[in-house]
């Protein structure tokens, strides 16, 4: 494989008339004065004025390495300490060059050259406009090669250099176990999922959709992307949350882009609203899919503008934010049934992220434990820890098909919390762990975990599901939750019997599901808002 070197006159440091020329180190010329190194072609880039000193450094070249093709490029430089100038010119000399790196290695003399023609080429060599790498060139130290000097090939691909990239690699692997919490997370998929949330966090200042059931943890790995980003981003302004299913009226309008005094009934001062308190900042809209129409076709204004009216005023708010969004909806289906603007979706699930629940992420379970426990002992002060016996039996529980964990995460977190109070001294034992799973699977029957999965049950559906056998209520519990998420008797049907039915002639899940449901006395109409 030839070798092919550009590089620029040192309009400086290759000067050098008469003998006494030999005598100092000149960049250009120490290339073709290295023992163990042959250039088949040079490339000499330099503007006309300079042809002299071209001239002379060409016959020098030619008079050390007969052997090299010598290639003149006169690229007239007006200011060679304008960017857009050098850089402009320098791209079109490589657009020029017919390039072949299967049978040709490429090299760019970095030594010579104002600083900004030396970060031109830089960047060339960087986005691999120009394909190959830099040539860097330095005077040597011992007499012995004072004059020759030495040489170094520089390859942008950091993955090369051991230790850049194994620094990269720590660095990498703390921005993720940061963006954890630092929990020591099991679950492969959840894993793989913050490593590339990490990459997009660091990179891009784009909108983030986080989706996922309630208690997920949204909010937690919201937080803890913008404490990464201003860590690692110099992102300068403050986190600001707002649950969108908190905002009615003109609360909403007001909550999300100000008012001014008097705007409407109650508006008695002016009022900022979040997007601008977030300025600079990150703002994490929790439960987006609750907005109003009027606030989401503001608030993709506001996005793809970062300006917007407060209500109430005649002049725009600017506010250069950026955005995470976070929901338990399915915002395609809020599309298509009109609750949702489809162009707003477009603009804020450039990147999706669904967080699993607790029940997918079972070796999970024993790592948030510690972590619950640890934050326990932060907050009060008290450390409480369980017993080898407890932990085998409230694991054996959260890991089986009676754990519900409705909730996720904040059940957990109550779990735990609830044991760590109630402990008989600093040890939580197996009857405080067996009571605590009492409580758990109560309140899935017949409490507010019950009430999130069905809607709002009346008491005698309560009580029948308190009658019957463990199998018959986990069995209802899952249908129902499948019920509340789904839009349609029909689609949840589909979900419900996705295999039986690819096995059946012809299929009605919806008399199905409609059939057993009437089993408990219950109708769809009971089960969605």
């Amino acid at each position: 494989m030839k070798t092919v070197v550009f590089g620029l006159l040192g309009t400086q440091l290759d000067m050098g008339k008469g003998i006494k020329r030999w005598e100092r180190w000149r960049p250009t010329v120490s290339i073709f004065q290295q023992e163990d190194f042959r250039a088949d072609r040079f490339h000499l880039i330099y503007s006309h004025r300079f042809s002299s000193l071209a001239k002379i450094v060409t016959g020098d070249i030619a008079l050390l390495s007969p052997q090299t093709e010598i290639v003149e490029h006169l690229v007239p430089f007006d200011d060679p300490w304008d960017f857009e100038e050098v850089y402009g010119k320098l791209l079109d000399l490589t657009e020029s060059c017919s390039f072949d790196p299967e049978q040709e290695e490429y090299l760019f003399h970095i030594t010579t050259g104002t600083h900004v023609a030396q970060i031109c080429i830089f960047l060339l060599a960087e986005s691999r406009r120009f394909p190959g790498k830099l040539l860097q060139t330095s005077p040597g130290r011992g007499r012995d090669n004072q004059n020759t000097g030495c040489i170094s090939v520089v390859d942008l691909d950091l993955s090369r250099y051991d230790r850049i990239a194994s620094r990269f690699r720590r660095e990498t692997k703390d921005d993720i176990a940061f963006l954890k919490s630092g929990i020591d997370t099991q679950n492969r998929a959840f894993n793989e999922l913050i490593e590339l949330i990490e990459r997009v966090a660091i990179r891009s200042t784009e909108p983030i959709l986080l989706t996922g059931a309630t208690g997920a943890g949204k909010s937690r790995l919201a937080r803890q992307i913008y404490a990464l980003k201003k860590q690692r981003t110099g992102l300068a302004g403050p986190f600001v949350e707002l649950n969108c299913a908190t905002l009615r009226g003109d609360a909403a309008m007001s909550a999300l882009f100000g008012h001014t005094r008097g705007a409407y009934t109650g508006a008695v001062s002016d009022r900022k609203g979040f997007l601008a308190q977030a300025n600079r900042g990150m703002i994490f809209l929790d439960e987006i899919g609750e907005l109003g129409p009027d606030e989401q076709a503001m608030l993709l204004h506001a996005i793809e503008e970062k300006r917007f009216f407060s209500v109430g005023s005649d002049h725009e708010t600017e506010s250069d934010f950026q955005i995470i969004c976070g929901t338990n909806r399915d915002l395609i289906r809020d599309v298509q049934e009109g609750r949702f603007r489809e162009d707003l979706l477009a603009r804020i699930k450039l990147w999706t992220f669904n967080l699993p629940g607790l029940k997918e992420r079972p070796e999970d379970i024993l790592p948030n434990i510690e972590y619950e426990l640890a934050l326990y002992e932060e907050n009060s002060g008290t450390r409480v820890t369980f017993n080898k016996e407890a932990l085998e039996w409230f694991l054996d529980f959260a890991r089986s098909p009676e754990a519900v964990w409705t909730a996720n995460f904040r059940d957990l977190k109550a779990a735990v919390t609830r044991m760590c109070t109630l402990a008989r001294g600093a040890r939580i034992n197996r009857d405080d762990a067996a009571a605590e799973t009492d409580r758990l699977k109560a309140s899935w029957i017949s409490g507010t975990a019950d009430r999130t999965a069905a809607g709002n049950l009346p008491p005698e559906l309560r009580e029948k599901l308190q009658a019957l056998d463990e199998f018959d209520r986990i069995q209802l519990r899952g249908v129902l939750e499948i019920c509340r998420r789904s839009g349609s008797m029909a689609e949840a049907g589909r979900s419900l019997f996705a295999v039986s039915r690819l096995k059946r002639g012809s299929v009605n899940d919806t008399d199905r599901l409609k059939k057993y449901l009437a089993r408990y006395g219950l109708d769809w109409n009971t089960l969605t808002p």
